[in-house]
């Protein structure tokens, strides 16, 4: 098993491009997708929900397996898993382009998660494997630059695709990114870390986890669609209510848990993935919402809306790398609480000035204020997170980071548009969600963009929690900083 002694000198930075190419695959594939999903429910025939649930598919099986594959890379090796994940994601991108029906789409996007969640499971552990501590905050920084370039490059490509070629091609484009990434990480990446083989998995919490997160986000979407009254709703909340509770007790006795919770009674672990969720909660849909709102309340069409909501993004790129190279030298907890609160002013921002005539100005510069918010929390936080625990605890570490973010990102998408949908009828809904203000008479537009204020507010609340929680996570010294940084030397 290789060691950091007798590594390539420039191997860190060869890493680090293998996974910045994965998370530029993964957020170029999402940001293009909420793009396209007026077009995709038109030609695909897709209902409200059935579309929702075309988003929420690949959220929620990446969100159920992100923290097993944390723990099989820990047994096993990340490498291995990186690159299955690259190709599977692949193989599945070409699959999806395919799809005869909502359905199976729908079905397709759950095997494309798979490969996603080996992809996004490993990807912070093999960063932190190759950098030593003083420098993780600055290739976390540059990790945050590919994602926000996937999130500027993707509403424009989904936007390009849509209008001038066909949907097929939103999936497509994925294939030759895929190619070159399953190889490039295969000829660079090397296992690090020593295998951990007498670890086990734990098929009983994956199972209560599914079905706590699958119970709440159906009764959530079902009823904001279909009626709070429905017995599926009751089903639903009683089934995740009762999942979560099993899942919490059993991963209190479990040997090898899903869930390690013996590692949140580290204040500043437990502190910084509380607010790593709820931040998640807060900005998960903020694009998704703006696409709709472009499309279905303005009327622009594909290309102009993906345009629309790249501000965002420059900003986070910008500001993501600078908070990284500051969180080296400061710690996080400062920068983290700073990005939170900026966050929630700009969720409010959203909240007070949006309507049908907002110029577009108004809308850019909240973008702006949001993508500032986002960088200085994201990079800090995550060097945070990962630099509280040992080598050998890194896959769980950064497993747990993901599934904490990926379910706030889930719960995110599903709470805010069950909030709309509730303030319209549901043949409303779905011509906005279709790209088909012109279906829609000025009252319900009105109720629409109601809707919108209600669900800004709502994500602001949730900014809040987060940025209170990272203050909490306790005063970082220079001597603890220093400490830290020798885990990974």
């Amino acid at each position: 098993m290789a060691v950091r002694g007798v590594l390539p000198t420039h191997y860190k930075w060869w890493a680090l491009s293998a996974t910045s190419l994965g998370m530029f695959m993964a957020m170029v594939n999402g940001t293009t997708l909420l793009v396209a999903l007026p077009t995709l429910i038109r030609v695909l025939h897709m209902s409200s929900l059935l579309a929702i649930w075309v988003m929420l598919a690949y959220m929620v099986t990446q969100t159920i397996l992100v923290l097993t594959v944390g723990r099989f890379s820990d047994m096993y090796g990340r490498k291995r898993w990186y690159v299955a994940g690259f190709a599977l994601f692949t193989a599945a991108s070409l699959a999806a382009g395919f799809s005869p029906n909502g359905q199976t789409l729908l079905v397709i996007r759950a095997i494309q998660a798979v490969g996603g969640s080996l992809v996004m499971g490993n990807a912070t552990a093999i960063v932190a494997d190759a950098f030593p501590r003083e420098q993780l905050g600055l290739a976390l920084g540059i990790n945050s630059i590919v994602i926000a370039l996937g999130q500027i490059s993707g509403p424009i490509l989904g936007g390009l695709l849509v209008s001038w070629i066909n949907w097929h091609w939103v999936f497509w484009f994925n294939v030759p990114v895929g190619v070159i990434g399953t190889v490039w990480s295969w000829r660079q990446l090397r296992d690090i870390t020593k295998p951990q083989r007498n670890q086990s998995i734990d098929y009983w919490g994956n199972f209560t986890y599914m079905l706590s997160l699958l119970g709440i986000l159906i009764a959530i979407t079902w009823g904001g669609i279909r009626g709070w009254s429905s017995p599926v709703v009751y089903t639903a909340l009683v089934t995740g209510g009762l999942g979560f509770y099993v899942f919490l007790r059993w991963e209190r006795v479990v040997s090898q848990p899903l869930l390690k919770l013996q590692l949140f009674r580290n204040r500043a672990f437990a502190m910084g993935n509380l607010s790593n969720f709820f931040i998640a909660v807060g900005r998960g849909a903020i694009i998704l919402l703006f696409i709709f709102y472009f499309q279905g309340a303005r009327g622009e069409n594909a290309l102009q809306a993906g345009i629309s909501v790249i501000p965002m993004a420059v900003a986070m790129g910008i500001t993501a790398p600078i908070s990284g190279w500051l969180a080296d030298r400061m710690g996080a907890r400062i920068l983290a609480t700073v990005g939170a609160a900026v966050m929630t002013v700009s969720l409010l921002g959203f909240s007070f000035s949006i309507s049908l005539t907002t110029p577009y100005a108004v809308i850019a510069g909240w973008l702006v204020v949001a993508g500032i918010g986002n960088g200085l929390f994201n990079s800090p936080n995550t060097s945070a997170i990962m630099g509280t625990v040992g080598p050998e605890q890194r896959g769980i570490a950064a497993g747990t980071r993901t599934m904490l973010l990926n379910t706030g990102n889930v719960f995110s998408v599903g709470t805010v548009l069950a909030l709309v949908a509730a303030t319209v009828p549901p043949s409303v809904m779905l011509a906005i969600f279709s790209g088909e203000p012109t279906a829609v008479n000025a009252q319900a537009l009105s109720h629409f963009i109601h809707g919108l204020d209600l669900a800004f507010g709502f994500m602001a609340l949730m900014a809040v929690a987060s940025a209170v929680l990272s203050a909490l996570r306790g005063q970082e010294s220079k001597r603890a900083v220093t400490q830290t940084q020798a885990v990974s030397r």
